[in-house]
């Protein structure tokens, strides 16, 4: 009976160290996913809206598969703003999916990136479940140095979404694609079973595996400066 729990002991020590491992890699490959798109600003994510971003939501590898029923699926991460506008927070984790209907065959690999534009939109990306365009409106991102946000589409969206696949970058529509937080990789990453809300909210300390991440955000989309504050 001992060598039996001996062993559920180890096997379950193996898969916990096996989900930090890959909720880890995930973080490591989101923090290349911005560093490469942001190398070339004329085709990346505008600074200004960068710099206007409540939360950030960054899901590399998200694959789509197709036999008649298309359909994606992808894992990665949530990061806000801290609350005195300083850094970044400690990321939660989410996974993303969603479906399609169609005469579709093949399948491709993308790199999806979310700006949260607005404390509203954040408030409802937090919550256990959350459908892009039906709870938020969301839009495709402008892409380019001197891209603005100009049409009423992008100045009412709570959400602007980009997607990077086969070295092209662009804005794309992901109405109808749900996000919903992985407790699984949360656990694997902070050693407990924790809400994507009391991570962000809480601004807990980030774990070793998110500091390149951070690193990332805070020379990509450095500190808010303050309302008052005026430029000499």
């Amino acid at each position: 009976m001992q060598r039996i729990f001996a062993v559920l002991v180890l096997a379950a020590s193996v898969a916990s160290a096996d989900e930090l491992s890959e909720s880890a890699k995930r973080l490591d490959l989101s923090a290349t996913v911005l560093e490469e798109i942001m190398q070339s600003p004329d085709k990346s994510i505008p600074q200004d809206l960068l710099a206007k971003a409540h939360c950030a939501v960054i899901v590399p590898g998200v694959k789509k598969g197709a036999f008649f029923v298309g359909g994606k699926y992808g894992k990665g991460c949530i990061t806000c703003r801290t609350k005195d506008g300083k850094g970044w927070t400690a990321p939660g984790t989410v996974r993303m999916e969603g479906a399609s209907l169609g005469f579709q065959f093949g399948g491709s690999e993308s790199d999806v990136i979310l700006l949260v534009m607005n404390e509203r939109g954040a408030e409802r990306l937090l919550s256990s479940k959350f459908t892009l365009g039906a709870e938020a409106a969301v839009a495709a991102g402008p892409v380019g140095r001197d891209a603005k946000a100009e049409t009423d589409a992008l100045l009412t969206a709570e959400i602007l979404s980009w997607s990077r696949s086969r070295g092209a970058f662009a804005g794309v529509s992901l109405s109808g694609s749900t996000l919903r937080e992985d407790l699984d990789d949360n656990r694997a990453l902070y050693g407990r079973t924790l809400e994507n809300k009391e991570i962000v909210v809480g601004e807990l300390p980030a774990p070793e595996a998110a500091k390149k991440l951070l690193a990332v955000l805070a020379k990509i989309a450095p500190p808010k400066s303050p309302p008052d504050e005026k430029k000499e």
